[in-house]
């Protein structure tokens, strides 16, 4: 079976892209994080929700606060990373689902007026847009180091 994709993006996206834990110092451009969210945003999710938020952490100030967070073995990675993405869930993502499911604006209701089960949606969907951020930043052909290792407090 073939694929769509040459070969050549294939090892960009997939065959050659482990976790990086050293960066070059070229910064990351608004255009290229603009490109990749253009590009992954719609993302197949269920019921076409968008739970995951992005937090883009570029002062000194921003990072020095978020690197005290870290845990000690991520803290030098994400000190020199030239752009740091926080990568969470929205749990009140369901408040978007009339305008991203057109078709079936009441899922909001009948899917998702429990809590307990927006949370878990939110959290399995959220890591699906995770991945295809991470997918799109080495589509952009940047390196990208996921780490956990916080205190989320």
């Amino acid at each position: 079976m073939s694929l769509v994709l040459d070969a050549a993006a294939q090892d960009l996206l997939f065959r050659e892209a482990r976790t990086a834990n050293t960066f070059s110092d070229e910064p990351v451009t608004e255009e290229q994080v603009q490109a990749i969210y253009d590009l992954v945003k719609f993302g197949p999710t269920a019921f076409n929700q968008t739970p995951l938020r992005i937090t883009l952490v570029r002062s000194p100030e921003a990072r020095e606060r978020l690197v005290k967070h870290m845990s000690e073995g991520n803290q030098a990675k994400t000190s020199a990373a030239p752009l740091v993405a926080i990568l969470s869930a929205d749990n009140e993502f369901h408040e978007e689902l009339p305008q991203l499911l057109p078709h079936f604006p009441q899922a909001k209701d009948v899917f998702f007026s429990e809590r307990p089960l927006r949370e878990q949606s939110a959290l399995l969907n959220s890591a699906l847009q995770a991945a295809y951020f991470i997918i799109g930043v080495r589509a952009a052909g940047l390196a990208a180091g996921p780490m956990t290792g916080v205190d989320p407090a």
